[in-house]
């Protein structure tokens, strides 16, 4: 059996998808352990951010994968992948307004407008919101090609938010971070010197599938 033919098999979707949500049945499973350390709010909310952005470098890596590898079934994954990301970043803020800050508005607003990594991440979650809510094939026509396409590339943006997020976090050991900063940069890279050597196209392909979190040429 092909790599092509494992990819585009049925289950292997399955698979993906289960691997996807081992993240949070490790949570699930260690809250009920009572191992979420003596800081649990704090260990899920760092918890749920790293998943966040894993995630985002995962999807912004199909693309390069795609190319290097010259498997176009790779792009299948794209859009689930963007989506988990997405689900990750709803449980890091819902763990925020919810378990940290119980609801207060005022007190998020403070944060938002006070606190600089707070101010960042918050922008990086809202602009993945429309991503989201774009992932459709209704959404692609509605649309059009070439403005999805130009829409999906705010992904970059919030994969750099993130980790600028992560890194004024962490203040002191920003070894983390900073390894996920050279991935998302390397990736960037890949990015701008496809378009350099004129393999990007800002025009919509032709065979652009609604099943994409992210269009094959972003």
């Amino acid at each position: 059996m092909t790599l092509t033919q494992v990819l585009t098999s049925k289950w292997t979707k399955v698979v993906v998808f289960a691997i996807c949500l081992l993240p949070v049945a490790s949570l699930a499973w260690k809250a009920l352990q009572g191992g979420l350390t003596a800081n649990p709010i704090e260990f899920i909310t760092h918890s749920t951010g790293d998943w966040t952005v894993r995630f985002l470098i995962i999807t912004l890596a199909i693309t390069p994968l795609r190319k290097i590898t010259r498997v176009p079934a790779f792009i299948r994954f794209r859009r689930m992948l963007g989506l988990f990301a997405f689900f990750y970043v709803c449980l890091h803020f819902t763990t925020y307004i919810w378990l940290d800050k119980f609801f207060n508005l005022s007190e998020i607003w403070k944060d938002i407008h006070k606190r600089r990594f707070i101010t960042v991440g918050f922008a990086a979650f809202v602009l993945m919101i429309p991503l989201a809510v774009t992932s459709t094939a209704g959404a692609i026509r509605w649309l059009g090609g070439k403005r999805w396409l130009a829409l999906h590339r705010l992904i970059y943006v919030s994969a750099v938010l993130g980790v600028i997020h992560y890194y004024w976090l962490v203040k002191s050991d920003v070894r983390k971070p900073l390894e996920y900063a050279w991935m998302v940069g390397l990736l960037l890279a890949f990015r701008v010197g496809a378009w350099i050597l004129g393999r990007g196209s800002d025009a919509a392909p032709r065979s652009l599938e609604p099943s994409k979190f992210g269009a094959e040429d972003l």
